[in-house]
C-alpha cells in the first residue's frame, strides 16, 4: 500500500519549479489525496483526524496561554483568574485547553480500543504501535504537568502525592523526587520545570505524532476485517473517501466539545481546584484527572506486601506496569487473526477488558477503604490477566470464524452482492 509511482502532476511552472527541488505538494498529494485506503473502514478510524485537530487547538490555545501565565507561586493562581476575566476571550481560551484535555483523552482511549479490538499492533505494525504508546505515555506526563499550573488545592496536592510515588523506589527514588520537585516540597521551582516541560511535551508529541503517521503509511491502514490488501478493488483514494467520513466524525466530535466548552465547562474539573493552592489544608479527598483514575485505582489496590516489595513500592510498580505492558501486546496475541470480528472468544474478553477499565476508573474516584479495596484489587487481576495468561492462550486454543478472503469479498458480502460470509465459512465453524 505504502509503495507505488506517484501520480502527482503538477498544473502550473511555478508547481513544476517547487516540485523539482521540494516535492512537498507531491507529499501531501500522495500521503492525503490519492494514498490508497481499505475500502471497508467504518467510524471508528476516524479518531486519528479527530486527534490531530486537537492536538493542534492544544497546542494553539496553549501558547496563548503561556502569554498570559505567571509561573510563580504567587501569581499562578491569580494569573489564570486575570486570563478568565480580563483577557479578552480569555475564557474562551482556558476552557477550551482545559477541557480539550479531557476530550484529547476521550478520543486516545477510543483510539486505543479500536486498535485492540481490531488487532492493529499485530505485524508489520508493532513499531506503529509502539510510538502510538509512546505518545500515550508522553500525553499522560503533559496532561498532568498541565493540571499543576492553575495552582488550585486539586493541582498542588495532586503534585504532592503524584511525585511522592518516586520515594518509594529505594536508592534512586528520593533523588528524582527531589529533580521533579526541584527542592524537597512543591514549590516555586516545581511550577517553573511544570510550566516548561508542559510547554515542551506537546511539540515533542507532534514529532511522535509524524513517526507514527509515517510507519502507518510504510505498513498500511489496517480494516476492520483484518485482512491485508490484495488488489487495487480493495481500496479507494483517502481523497474524498476518507476525508468526507473524518471530516463527519470530526464535526460531530467537536461539536460535543463545544457544548462542554460553552455549557458545563467544569464538569471534568474538580471545584476543590478553584480554590488557592493551601500547603497547611488538606483536601478531604485528593484524586487526580478523571482520565487518570484507572491507574490510580491499579495504584491503591496494592494493600499487601508482595516478598520484599512493600505496598507502596508494590502499588507504584502495578501502576508502572499497566501502562508498560502495552508496549508487549503485540507479542503478547498470539492469534494468526488479526480482527476481533472473527474471534468470538477474545471479543468477550476484550468488552469485558473495557468495561474493566471504565469500572477501575469508577474506583479511582472512590475513597481507598472497605469494599472499594477489594473490588480495585479484583478489577486489577483481571487488567493483568487480560494480557498474560488470557492473550496467549486464546491465541492458541480459540477457533475463530472464517475469515474473508479479501476486503472486496466481505464488502460485497455485506451489501448482499456476493456470498455472505457465514457461507464461506467450514460447515464445523457454522455449527
Amino acid at each position: 500500500m505504502s509503495g507505488g509511482h506517484s501520480s502527482y502532476e503538477p498544473t502550473s511552472g511555478l508547481g513544476r519549479w517547487v516540485d523539482s527541488r521540494l516535492p512537498l505538494p507531491r507529499l501531501v498529494y500522495d500521503s492525503f489525496v490519492a494514498y490508497p485506503t481499505p475500502r471497508n473502514l467504518n467510524y471508528a478510524y476516524t479518531f486519528g483526524a479527530i486527534l490531530s485537530i486537537m492536538l493542534v487547538a492544544q497546542i494553539l490555545t496553549g501558547i496563548v496561554l503561556a502569554m498570559h501565565y505567571a509561573s510563580t507561586t504567587a501569581g499562578a493562581f491569580s494569573s489564570v483568574e486575570n486570563i478568565m476575566r480580563d483577557v479578552n476571550s480569555g475564557w474562551l481560551l482556558r476552557y477550551m485547553h482545559s477541557n480539550g484535555a479531557s476530550f484529547f483523552f476521550i478520543a486516545v482511549y477510543l483510539h486505543i480500543f479500536r486498535g485492540m479490538y481490531y488487532g492493529s499492533y499485530k505485524a508489520p505494525r508493532e513499531i506503529l504501535w509502539i510510538l502510538g504508546v509512546i505518545i500515550y505515555l508522553l500525553m499522560m506526563a503533559t496532561g498532568f504537568m498541565g493540571y499543576v499550573l492553575p495552582w488550585g488545592q486539586m493541582s498542588f496536592w495532586g503534585a504532592t502525592v503524584i511525585t511522592g510515588f518516586f520515594s518509594a523506589f529505594p536508592v534512586i527514588g528520593e533523588p528524582i523526587q527531589q529533580w521533579l520537585l526541584g527542592g524537597f516540597a512543591v514549590d516555586n521551582p516545581t511550577l517553573n520545570r511544570f510550566f516548561s516541560l508542559h510547554y515542551l511535551l506537546p511539540f515533542m508529541i507532534a514529532g511522535v505524532v509524524i513517526l507514527h503517521v509515517w510507519a502507518l503509511h510504510v505498513t498500511g491502514q489496517t480494516n476492520p476485517t483484518g485482512v491485508e490488501v490484495k488488489s487495487k478493488t480493495d481500496t479507494v483514494p483517502f481523497t474524498p473517501y476518507a476525508t468526507v467520513k473524518d471530516a463527519f466524525a470530526t464535526v460531530v466530535f467537536l461539536l460535543v466539545f463545544a457544548y462542554f466548552v460553552f455549557y458545563m465547562p467544569n464538569y471534568l474539573g474538580h471545584p476543590d481546584n478553584y480554590i488557592e493552592a493551601n500547603p497547611l489544608v488538606t483536601p478531604a479527598h485528593i484524586v487526580p484527572e478523571w482520565y487518570y483514575l484507572p491507574f490510580y485505582a491499579i495504584l491503591r489496590a496494592i494493600t499487601f506486601n508482595i516478598g520484599p516489595i512493600d505496598s507502596k513500592l508494590g502499588g507504584v510498580l502495578a501502576m508502572f506496569a499497566s501502562i508498560a505492558i502495552l508496549f508487549l501486546l503485540p507479542w503478547l496475541d498470539t492469534s494468526k487473526i488479526r480482527s476481533a470480528v472473527y474471534r468470538p472468544w477474545y471479543k468477550l474478553f476484550f468488552w469485558l477488558f473495557v468495561a474493566n477499565a471504565i469500572f477501575l476508573g469508577w474506583l479511582g474516584a472512590k475513597p481507598a477503604e472497605g469494599a472499594y479495596v477489594v473490588m480495585a484489587q479484583i478489577g486489577t487481576a483481571y487488567y493483568f490477566l487480560f494480557f498474560f495468561p488470557i492473550l496467549p492462550i486464546l491465541g492458541l486454543v480459540e477457533k475463530p470464524r472464517q475469515v474473508p478472503n479479501s476486503i472486496t469479498e466481505s464488502v460485497l458480502a455485506k451489501q448482499g452482492s456476493g456470498k455472505p460470509e457465514a457461507a464461506t465459512a467450514a460447515p464445523e465453524d457454522r455449527a
